[in-house]
């Protein structure tokens, strides 16, 4: 299986809350961290919990990219290609997950793969917004989310 087999089976696994598939494609030294609330899940139990506690049935999540490679260039959230160290082990995803709610979020996860299994995440959330008039004369918009 290639990293970016690896990461897609796992994101689809997260996504989809496929504890079991997760669990088998994590590092036993995983982490994941969640800077936006200074949280870190060091152990999949503590991730199954969490998963499977969520307040009113959890999220539903849609991949929008997903971006690495397997040599040893891997192309940023912002089109810059930098040269990573462990050649194809640094991976973005970006999601759009939905909540009970029926708040939309986009989600960039950073993953960090070693000996082809998931070391380390780390995932940030953000709602959309309306963009400002003032700029307006400046950007392109795109269709609504």
């Amino acid at each position: 299986m290639t990293n970016e087999d690896t990461v897609r089976r796992y994101c689809m696994a997260v996504a989809n809350r496929d504890h079991a598939t997760a669990e088998s494609l994590r590092h036993p030294r995983w982490l994941c961290e969640w800077p936006q609330s200074g949280e870190r899940v060091t152990t999949s139990e503590a991730m199954r919990s969490i998963a499977e506690t969520f307040p009113d049935g959890g999220w539903r999540s849609v991949e929008r990219r997903l971006t690495g490679s397997e040599d040893s260039f891997v192309v940023t959230p912002t089109g810059q290609v930098v040269d990573i160290a462990g050649a194809g082990d640094a991976w973005t995803a970006e999601w759009m997950s939905v909540y009970p709610d029926g708040s939309e979020w986009f989600v960039i996860d950073i993953i960090a793969l070693k000996d082809g299994k998931v070391i380390r995440e780390t995932s940030y959330w953000a709602q959309a917004f309306e963009a400002p008039a003032w700029r307006r004369q400046w950007v392109e918009l795109d269709a609504p989310h």
